[in-house]
């Protein structure tokens, strides 16, 4: 397809060239066909994406909705939109283009809905409320295409069922409407190509690939001394990333949580001695304090801005020099997504140095970067459409016009995420929508469905929409919960979702004590102080997981002493000494070491199958020891081991790793936990079963926790088969525990168990052990040289080489121990 004159002049003027994805990408909108574009950043994927409208629209002018393009942030909605709108008005078109989100102003919301502009850039979110007025059949009569940018970051999880059931319902409304995803990091093309076709028909879906760019200059930064053994920070390096940030126009510093974000902020302006503009980026800060750090990124005003996941989809600067990642990566395509926003240009090599924050991270990233190197990409594991979007999508739709339950099933079922939807399935899910269902359809403020007389449903009073409106949403915020003496006095406030691990007698380290749950009233946790170990570590919300990919590629670097020559010098002696004095484990093969220390009993494995896994498997295994009599004290879990201190010892640890742990011991766990209640208070919101907000007035966390809790204890009593309790059971096993690697790792470890019974401290248990350390520093600043002296006794005892346990490796010691 030929530009016409106004483009061919445009890209010229800019020395630019159509690229062959470009092309391809207007040559499917020519043809009508669906397209999925897989390209670098840098490589133009938005424009591509939009040149088939621009050049409809150029060609054959409208007054109504054309293209409709769903991204995951709202910040980067109107950043495409800023980039649109200037070509647009360079080119001389007349297209009008707006975006709509939670930040749009009402009269704006009204009068896009009746006069809409040609493009309209929006989420999810917004997409599903648009969904839910009458005037949506006329507002999306016209329309002929929705891009989805960034494909990858909603598809596999709930935006991505609640917008696969929008796309079901535009496509009704619009028969000729194409479907357009956009991502740089997709492993597996065609399985997104069946996410975004109807009816899952992944041969209807045009797939383009991008241009090769630059390939990227990555590095991994080591400290000037030894790597540590411990540590998730990289806060070792903040010297070595000042000089690196003062060596660059513009750096950006990505960072895994919040937390250490604020963390390495605050240790970059310690060593700030030339006073350069550093700034923070994360999404608990205010979106003002958001919008003036990106702007004066924009305007080249920053030296280095601190961020997390927050710009991983970036905003796209072209002029950041390097990209510095702090800590594992976890995933080559994460890493892969974040190095993107170096440069932002398909020609020029992005530059990026990882920062590792100890041994067993070294490994991770080197590994994430022969990934990178070998072009493999993190796959995503989809799973069934969520009932609880389909219960708030049904009744967006039943807000908007009474429907056939018949004709929407059917369209439903186009949704992939939603082909497994049949009809009694579906009966249930209405009954639910319509009055609460068995157990709650005598109360009046369930009912929300009624039948309009012509056989179909409606909604049971026009309030309901309102209140729909209100409260409709997938993204649920988690309260805190306050941790309090039975007096009252309270001591602080940890995040909801480690409280809902605990049940009452669990103890928990905070605020400098050791204490025991006594109840769980609400979001307080009443405890009492306590001589007793603190069995369960305190820690700040799920931890992002090693993927599967790169943990697969790690563990084939321990089975093979080849490979470590690329390795640093303590990290190669470190696994030398493991293979001297105990075992390292080859593919698939689970190692687990028993050994003695300071008067306790001690058992470390290494699954390396994340830490929301091992976290998991942790407790699990505890309460199995406890019931076996082994008198556990207490456990650790890394992202490559776990770690139970005992007063008896472990002799026969295939025991504890039965498979049947799943079916016994974690129900039991669930249940008795708050987690599967904190589970249901999401899939309650989401399903519309509770609402958030009325008019003028918004429920505390207190009074959601109190009116979901109720719900729960009377739907457990009287209807245990409810389909929201259905859809908190899958939430918590597959969200809150990661129980697929749990059921993967537990199918193989009978089988692969590599039992190794020691008379002390391994080299590969350093890692894990210092965790145990960090876990009983009472301080929130936790002292570096503190941990560095206890890792430093543990290395005294675990890297002698004499009184190895025998397991005749025949590796090469010729690295010093003071190396280690």
């Amino acid at each position: 397809m030929a530009l016409p004159a106004p483009f061919t002049d445009w890209f010229a003027a800019r020395g630019w060239r159509l690229r062959r994805h470009q092309a391809d990408m207007l040559a499917a909108g020519e043809r009508g066909e669906h397209a999925l574009l897989v390209a670098a950043t840098g490589a133009g994927k938005t424009l591509s994406g939009f040149l088939p409208t621009l050049v409809d629209l150029a060609q054959h002018p409208t007054d109504r909705l054309h293209t409709l393009y769903v991204s995951p942030l709202k910040a980067l909605a109107a950043d495409v939109e800023r980039n649109l709108l200037g070509p647009i008005a360079e080119m001389g078109l007349d297209i009008s283009v707006e975006s709509r989100s939670g930040d749009t102003s009402s009269d704006k919301k009204a009068r896009q809905r009746s006069r809409p502009p040609n493009i309209l850039l929006t989420t999810p979110e917004s997409l599903s409320l648009l969904l839910s007025y009458p005037d949506s059949f006329t507002m999306f009569a016209d329309l002929k295409t929705v891009v989805i940018d960034e494909i990858h970051a909603f598809a596999p999880g709930k935006r991505g069922d609640l917008l696969s059931l929008a796309m079901a319902r535009l496509q009704r409304i619009a028969p000729g409407l194409r479907r357009v995803g956009l991502s740089a990091t997709i492993a597996d093309p065609v399985q997104y190509a069946g996410w975004l076709a109807p009816d899952a028909d992944a041969g209807t879906v045009t797939l383009v690939e991008g241009e090769p760019g630059a390939e990227p200059d990555i590095e991994i930064l080591l400290p000037e001394g030894a790597v540590p053994w411990a540590g998730h920070s990289g806060r070792y390096a903040v010297h070595q990333v000042m000089e690196v940030i003062a060596g660059n126009r513009t750096t950006i510093i990505f960072c895994n949580t919040r937390g250490l974000a604020e963390l390495i902020f605050q240790e970059l302006w310690k060593v700030n001695d030339l006073s350069l503009p550093i700034a923070i980026h994360h999404g608990s800060l205010d979106r003002e304090a958001r919008q003036r750090a990106e702007a004066a990124m924009a305007e080249g005003r920053l030296r280095a801005l601190v961020a997390t996941a927050s710009l991983d989809l970036g905003l796209d600067w072209g002029d950041v020099d390097c990209v510095i990642q702090m800590g594992a990566p976890k995933g080559s395509s994460r890493l892969l997504q974040r190095i993107g926003r170096a440069n932002h240009r398909l020609d020029e090599p992005s530059k990026a140095l990882i920062v590792p924050g100890n041994r067993f991270e070294y490994l991770e990233a080197r590994a994430a970067l022969d990934a990178v190197e070998a072009g493999e990409r993190d796959a995503d594991r989809f799973r069934p459409g969520a009932l609880d979007v389909l219960a708030q999508h049904v009744m967006a739709l039943a807000c908007a016009a009474p429907f056939d339950e018949a004709e929407l099933l059917a369209e439903i079922r186009t949704a992939a995420s939603y082909r497994w939807i049949d009809a009694g399935i579906f009966a249930r899910l209405l009954g639910f929508v319509r009055d609460g269902g068995y157990a709650l359809k005598s109360y009046d403020r369930f009912r929300r469905l009624a039948p309009d007389g012509q056989g179909r449903w409606r909604i049971a009073h026009p309030r309901l929409a309102a209140q729909h409106r209100l409260n409709a949403g997938i993204i649920v915020e988690a309260p805190m919960a306050d941790v309090r003496f039975r007096n009252g006095r309270r001591l602080g406030k940890v995040e909801e979702y480690f409280a809902s691990t605990l049940t009452p007698g669990d103890t928990f380290a905070f605020a400098g004590l050791s204490l025991e749950v006594e109840a769980i009233r609400d979001t307080d946790l009443i405890v009492r102080a306590t001589t007793r170990p603190a069995r369960i570590p305190s820690y700040m919300g799920a931890r992002l997981a090693i993927s599967t990919r790169l943990a697969d590629r790690v563990r084939l670097f321990l089975a093979d002493p080849a490979s470590w020559q690329r390795f640093p010098g303590d990290v190669r002696f470190w696994l030398e000494m493991q293979a001297l004095r105990s075992a390292l484990p080859r593919p698939g093969e689970l190692l687990v070491e028993t050994f003695p220390h300071e008067g306790n009993h001690y058992l470390v494995c290494y699954p390396f199958e994340g830490w929301n896994a091992h976290q998991s498997l942790g407790m699990l295994i505890t309460k199995r020891m406890e019931r076996a009599g082994l008198q556990p004290l207490g456990f650790v879990a890394s992202d490559y081991a776990i770690a139970i201190w005992s007063l008896r010892p472990v002799l026969h640890p295939q025991n504890l790793f039965d498979p049947e742990i799943l079916s016994e011991e974690f129900v039991e766990w669930v249940e008795r936990s708050h987690l599967l209640k904190r589970a249901f208070r999401e899939v309650a919101i989401i399903g519309g079963l509770i609402e958030r907000q009325h008019p003028g007035k918004r429920k505390t966390g207190k009074q959601v926790t109190f009116s979901t809790d109720l719900i729960f204890d009377v739907l457990r009593k009287y209807e245990p088969d409810h389909l929201l309790l259905e859809a908190a059971w899958a939430d918590a096993r597959e969200r809150l525990t990661d129980v697929a690697r749990l059921g993967d790792l537990l199918d193989r470890a009978a089988g692969t168990m590599l039992h190794r019974k020691l008379d002390r401290i391994s080299p590969l248990a350093i890692p894990v052990l210092v965790l145990i350390g960090r876990e009983n520093v009472a301080a929130a600043d936790i002292d570096d040289a503190l941990l560095g002296e206890l890792a430093d006794s543990l290395a005294e005892q675990a890297m002698r080489p004499e009184q190895a346990a025998g397991t005749g490796t025949g590796v090469s010691l010729a690295a010093r121990t003071d190396e280690a």
